[in-house]
């Protein structure tokens, strides 16, 4: 190993390694912590070097103190899989292999919800004086083992498993390790120019610091005129794809993938970015085919380095959204549950369950149904879908999850908070007060305790209260939009004569939660006087939201207003168009809701959604044709085919609910 400050790592990789090998060799280039002391615990021979630039001159430095038959090389923000010791004896017993590739995991992203995908890496080898490493960084010791003996054979020991931390968001912000790792592969280049294995290194350097344009040259640039066996290559199309793809040059990403799954069919990765950039140019039915796809390749080989969930729980989540919008509950729910079932950590599938549910309609049927296919057992699991819930406005049922999940230990502020939200939502004023009084004014919570207090008040049409809350939370320091809001609860109750608020994103968010609040209760008046406290230019941000509300709570003369405001000026929404289309549906007003499908689609002929709700409404339409003609014409006996029809239709109806309640 060489190392430099490396206090925080080293005890796990040597714990993970001491008593599998025989000598611990670590070479130090610099540490100023604990590092050294940490490695002589562990009885590891440590030696001395003075950084030069080069990992390949450090590394040949360790080799040179070890007296083994066999050479593993780790880093310190590696370790060892437990069941790697065995393997490791079995296979240095062949006497025909020269060295093997291992079998590494990399984990990435946050510590607490960390992502692994594997590679190969070049780490056991036999110790000859000959074999030595090359290259100042990104070392490699296999071409140079081939170079002294081109008879070399080399082995692949997958089961022998080596968890590496490395690219662990924080991991990487401590040692600043794009910056430096790209300085030093640009020194290198100017050296070996030609060398297509380091400027594919290069490629992913740059890439990692969002220089996508340079990083894909580089990779074009490795990749002519390669094998199309290098190990490297199928990695490399990954990588010149997200280049195109962050770049938002779509076309180019799209024909590398065609190039790419020419080689390697079944490389999961291609599949799946296939399927993503079909999905964002709304191409449903190609998207749709390519997350199939990803689904159904064979596990992938660890040199493909295929990335978490493609091929299980992301590509399953992105089949749920597309059936989702071809209206096809059913397949959208098994994609969603597939989803969960190969990631219970993945939330967002939860959610999209959650909304197919509408818990808040039938709160019994939606809790057997989640606790049918998901395990609620720990306080953190039953607080997150109390959260979702609370999103459906599910509130009876979310405040049942947010009390189990803090029953045998006391809850956070933002838990309190949100009981009491949903208390409120209850009428159950009092007890949610109860809650928001004890959050003390040092939380950092304070203040939306506070904020809460006013709304408890103003849901009561308590006008003292509210001023009186309001005028102490006006006290301390509010930005702009909060202090609006407040304003506008303040003076909302009486006679209501005051300057009319400018609100900005985050104040028009809270208003928008306040006014879903107030419908959930069903104070209609009350909800709509929160919108008279607002300038008209800030209101019209917030006719389309408040027209979907009232659809979602069945007020369709309001949603009807809201969304005809919002299409007066905003002549090209689909979206509207597509919600008022709903509403004159559930008006029994097909003609009218004809018209606006047929606009929603005209404006986005993409969005499959109108498609299918304009043919259901069809079928709604062909159906009271038939029953009116067959009621004005009873008995003609022209009519019998029709008599017919109705019947078939009525018996697969009744067989199509079975199936539904199933």
């Amino acid at each position: 190993m060489i190392v430099k400050n490396e206090s925080g790592n080293l005890r796990r990789c040597l714990q993970s390694a001491v008593g599998v090998v025989d000598e611990i060799i670590i070479v130090d280039t610099g540490s100023t912590d604990e590092t050294c002391e940490i490695a002589w615990n562990f009885g590891a021979q440590v030696e001395y070097f003075d950084w030069n630039g080069s990992f390949s001159d450090a590394r040949n430095c360790s080799l040179a103190k070890a007296q083994g038959e066999w050479i593993l090389f780790l880093d310190a923000d590696e370790e060892l899989a437990p069941s790697s010791a065995g393997v490791l004896r079995r296979i240095i017993k062949d006497t025909s292999i020269s060295g093997y590739s291992l079998r590494i995991e990399n984990y990435t992203g946050d510590d607490g919800a960390p992502e692994m995908y594997p590679d190969l890496v070049f780490r056991l080898f036999r110790n000859r004086p000959e074999h030595r490493f090359q290259g100042a960084i990104h070392e490699q010791i296999a071409s140079a083992i081939r170079l002294n003996a081109p008879e070399a054979k080399f082995g692949l020991a997958e089961d022998l498993v080596i968890r590496h931390y490395g690219y662990l968001n924080r991991q990487i912000a401590e040692k600043d390790k794009k910056m430096r790792n790209l300085r030093m592969v640009e020194a290198e280049l100017k050296k070996n120019p030609a060398d297509k294995l380091l400027r594919y290194h290069y490629g992913v350097e740059l890439y990692g610091i969002g220089n996508n344009r340079q990083a894909a040259l580089e990779f074009i640039e490795a990749a002519n005129g390669i094998d199309c066996n290098t190990v490297y290559l199928p990695k490399l199309m990954r990588y010149l794809v997200l280049c195109y793809y962050g770049d938002k040059d779509y076309d180019a990403a799209l024909k590398i993938i065609e190039q790419g799954l020419g080689w390697f069919p079944a490389y999961a990765d291609l599949h799946y970015y296939q399927g993503l950039l079909y999905y964002e140019q709304q191409e449903y039915g190609l998207a749709y085919t390519a997350f199939e796809r990803a689904v159904a390749t064979p596990p992938q080989p660890s040199h493909f380095a295929t990335l978490s969930g493609l091929r299980g729980f992301r590509a399953h989540y992105y089949l749920g959204l597309i059936a989702e919008l071809f209206c096809n509950l059913e397949a959208a729910l098994r994609h969603y549950l597939n989803s969960l079932r190969d990631n219970a950590g993945f939330i967002a599938p939860l959610e999209c369950i959650c909304r197919i549910l509408k818990p808040q309609e039938d709160p019994a049927y939606a809790r057997q149904a989640l606790e049918s296919v998901c395990e609620f057992s720990t306080a953190e699991a039953k607080v997150c879908i109390a959260e979702l819930l609370i999103n459906q406005s599910a509130y009876d049922l979310a405040y049942q999850y947010f009390s189990s999940a803090t029953k045998n230990t006391s809850a956070t502020s933002a838990v309190e908070i949100k009981k009491a939200i949903c208390l409120m939502q209850l009428r159950q004023f009092s007890t949610a007060m109860t809650l928001l009084d004890s959050i003390p004014a040092t939380d950092s919570l304070y203040r939306a305790a506070m904020f809460n207090k006013i709304v408890c008040y103003w849901l009561q049409g308590c006008q003292r209260e509210v001023r009186h809350y309001a005028e102490a939370i006006l006290a301390l320091a509010l930005n702009e939009d909060s202090a609006g809001m407040v304003n506008i609860l303040k003076n909302n109750l009486g006679e209501r004569s005051f300057p009319k608020v400018v609100l900005g994103k985050e104040g028009l968010f809270i208003l928008i939660d306040v006014f879903r609040r107030t419908v959930a209760l069903g104070e209609w008046e009350r909800a709509i006087t929160l919108l008279d406290g607002i300038r008209p230019e800030c209101l019209q941000e917030l006719d389309l939201a408040v027209g979907e509300i009232c659809w979602q709570y069945g007020n369709m003369n309001l949603a009807e207003q809201y969304l005809n405001r919002h299409i007066n000026k905003n002549p090209l929404s689909d979206a509207a168009y597509y919600l008022l289309a709903q509403v004159k549906e559930q008006q029994g007003l097909y003609v009218d809701a004809h018209y606006c499908y047929r606009q929603a689609i005209s404006l986005a002929p993409k969005n499959p959604q109108s498609y299918v709700h304009l043919a259901q409404l069809y079928e709604k339409m062909r159906q009271d044709i038939v029953k009116q003609t067959m009621e004005k014409y009873q008995g003609a006996a022209a009519l019998r085919f029709l008599q017919e029809e109705v019947e078939a239709k009525h018996v697969t109806n009744h067989h199509s609910g079975d199936d539904c309640a199933q």
